[in-house]
């Protein structure tokens, strides 16, 4: 079947995204009629909200508490003119939908999920597990769907639909869109089928459940989607029994949830007592790509090919949702930093440990208990600093055992200067200071650089003449001393290849910051002065570093007081560029999905939660800033700065942004080209069509 692409850049499914809804109705118990109008109601609001999939509850259209008027011819019969009745009241509809239904088939009844796409059936899923203990007897009315004997059926006029608890879903021409549906009791088993329909290509899972509420109940059912979402890389979609079913003996609370990948999209309001629906925006390119990182998930496939074998796919297509349609699914600005402040000092103190610890080990193993640093009054320099300290606390080692250099060069502002001098001062550390400028002017006279003649030439010999001077004097230090040079360079320098090559800011004994970010640097910082880790006084010294204008201080400025060489007009704003980082690096994703998901982030100040970031520095960007850098991010990572980062010293991995390690993460070609990445940025537009 030929795909109809997607279009619209400005539309979440032109970038591997679907709309989905959970739909919770209102119904009354054997009132087939009124279920079906309920449904329809709800399936039209889903529809109105651009979702592609809709999922109600496990036997809805005649509700789960019937007990044995499930036996009732009756009831029976207009369960059958209600699915007709939803089946052509929604065939307008451009959506797929997933009801529950009892089935009497092979003289047997079945517990079904009616799948609906524009009037048509294209197949009916089959529980497969029945619970028959505490309060259910699903087995007194039900059979199990390996007890049918016919794979296909006939309902509402159509032949041969697919039957069966085997039926994988194939949406064709939306890229990665396979969905198989499970019910209740079937995610509660050891093995669950969907795990199965996973390894069989079902990127999505839909179970209509009907579970009655006890205490404590719901938050084993958050357990369970979340875990089984994650063990299967899929969506799940929960849609339990809400208002309405019969309270004889139970009570229902109407839970219906939204996972990703262990990740929580959407949840309903427990006990609402009217109907209810859930959205959320699936990313089904990332289950796609985490499928195909994990190599262990296609292992396990191949351990159990020839059940997976057995799943039958139904084809169908979705038409094209056109227009202009922005993320309801909101993308935190900061992927390294959560919003949520416990969730960050959490994040602050597992990265803080792993870099203390990851030094600590270093130094145990190579028997030396001395470190060199140079410390600028940067925000890098200073947070290796406070790990190297923290160090010689941990090994119960004196922190005069940092030895802490500040080596002015010739653009050094008085600020950071001074507050390199206060913090060394204020942490007990070593504190040196090695004018730079003299040995630098030496070699400017001895390779014959412009300046030696008294002209203003500012170029890139110029710059690194400072930053390997200052590397030079740290190693040999090192070596005078019995110590290891403790680097500072951060992750986002080395994807933008904004670091000096072997003797300079790129080369180290060991790199404590090489896979922490730049934005989460400063959140570091913070979290240590917020926390107090040290003293008063040396967290006032650290918030007024968080101060500094971020900038190498190699080029020499107008004043004195401030630099004027500032990095993130040459390689872009680092809040921007750690997001392309992240979803570059850590999912693989088109550039024009990039700059989609960025503009809905960061597009409007206003909109959607930040990390603790003051309103005066909160910014947006346009898609036409985006687009910019994006390019310059995409042209320094691919194309010029591998060669870099494939030999970079060691260093701890942090977070699961991943490290550019050759030893870790990322593992490239040092000579590459860019072409294909800017090829694909072509298509994002450089103005809003708003």
């Amino acid at each position: 079947m030929e795909r109809k692409e997607m279009s619209d850049f400005f539309n979440l499914y032109r970038h591997g995204f679907i709309r989905a809804a959970v739909c919770i109705p209102e119904l009354k118990v054997a009132d087939t009629l009124f279920n079906a109008e309920m449904t329809i109601r709800l399936a039209r609001e889903a529809a109105a909200k651009h979702a592609v999939l809709a999922l109600f509850p496990e036997l809805g259209l005649s509700a789960y508490s019937n007990e044995d008027l499930f036996h009732q011819d009756a009831l029976l019969k207009g369960v059958l003119k209600a699915i007709d009745h939803v089946a052509r009241e929604t065939s307008s509809l451009n959506m797929i939908i997933v009801v529950g239904a009892p089935l009497q088939v092979d003289s047997r009844l079945f517990n079904c999920g009616i799948v609906l796409h524009r009037g048509r059936i294209p197949g009916v899923s089959v529980k497969s597990y029945l619970p028959n203990y505490r309060e259910f007897y699903e087995g007194r009315q039900f059979s199990p769907a390996e007890e049918a004997l016919s794979r296909t059926i006939s309902l509402c006029s159509q032949e041969g639909i697919p039957f069966g608890a085997d039926l994988i879903f194939d949406v064709a021409n939306i890229r990665h869109f396979r969905f198989f549906v499970e019910m209740c009791e079937d995610v509660w088993v050891p093995i669950p089928p969907s795990c199965f329909a996973a390894m069989a290509g079902a990127t999505v899972i839909g179970n209509l459940s009907a579970s009655n509420v006890t205490i404590g109940k719901s938050e084993y059912r958050q357990s369970l989607t979340a875990n089984q979402s994650a063990r299967c890389l899929a969506a799940y979609l929960y849609a339990a029994a809400g208002p309405g079913e019969s309270t004889t003996d139970l009570a229902w609370d109407g839970h219906a949830m939204i996972y990703e990948n262990g990740n929580l999209l959407a949840e309903s309001e427990r006990f609402a007592g009217r109907s209810q629906i859930i959205h959320a925006d699936l990313d089904l390119d990332r289950l796609a790509q985490d499928r195909m990182r994990q190599t262990s998930f296609g292992r396990n496939a191949r351990t159990h090919r020839d059940a997976l074998l057995k799943f039958r796919r139904v084809a169908l297509e979705i038409d094209p949702v056109e227009g202009r349609l922005l993320l309801d699914r909101e993308y935190p600005r900061f992927p390294y930093i959560p919003s949520d402040p416990a969730k960050r000092d959490q994040r602050c103190y597992e990265a803080y440990n792993i870099q203390v610890h990851g030094l600590a080990q270093r130094l145990k193993s190579s028997g030396i208990d001395k470190v060199v640093i140079g410390v600028s009054g940067g925000l890098d320099s200073t947070h290796a600093l406070i790990v190297a300290v923290r160090t010689m606390d941990l090994l119960n080692l004196p922190r005069s055992h940092v030895l802490a250099y500040t080596m002015p060069g010739f653009a050094t502002s008085e600020k950071t200067h001074a507050n390199a001098l206060r913090l060394m001062k204020a942490l007990g550390v070593e504190v040196n200071e090695i004018d730079i400028r003299p040995s630098c002017t030496q070699m400017i006279k001895d390779i014959g650089h412009p300046c030696a003649e008294g002209k203003t030439v500012y170029d890139i010999t110029f710059e690194n003449i400072q930053a390997g001077e200052r590397t030079s004097h740290l190693f040999r230090i090192a070596n005078l001393r019995n110590a290891l040079v403790v680097g500072t360079g951060d992750l986002s320098e080395l994807a933008l290849g904004w670091c000096t090559y072997g003797v300079g800011d790129h080369m180290s004994h060991y790199n404590v910051n090489a896979s922490v970010p730049k934005t989460l640097i400063q959140y570091l910082i913070r979290w240590v002065a917020r926390s107090v880790q040290f003293s008063p006084d040396e967290s006032e010294i650290l918030l007024d570093i968080l101060e500094t204008e971020i900038s190498p201080e190699l080029i020499p400025g107008q004043t004195a007081s401030g630099p004027s060489q500032m990095t993130e007009s040459i390689v872009g704003p680092y809040e921007l560029q750690d997001f392309h980082n992240f979803y570059t690096t850590r999912f693989g994703y088109l550039p024009t999905k990039i700059a989609f998901m960025a503009y809905c982030a960061w597009r409007d100040r206003a909109k959607g939660r930040w990390p603790d970031v003051p309103e005066a520095k909160r910014r947006d960007y346009t898609i036409g800033e985006i687009r910019h850098w994006l390019e310059v991010y995409l042209y320094r990572f691919f194309k010029t700065s591998q060669f870099k980062r494939s030999c970079v010293p060691n260093g701890p991995k942090v977070g699961s942004g991943g490290s550019l390690s050759p030893r870790g993460d990322y593992r490239a070609p040092s000579d590459s080209e860019a072409t294909v990445w800017l090829d694909d940025l072509k298509d994002v537009p450089e103005k809003d069509e708003e």
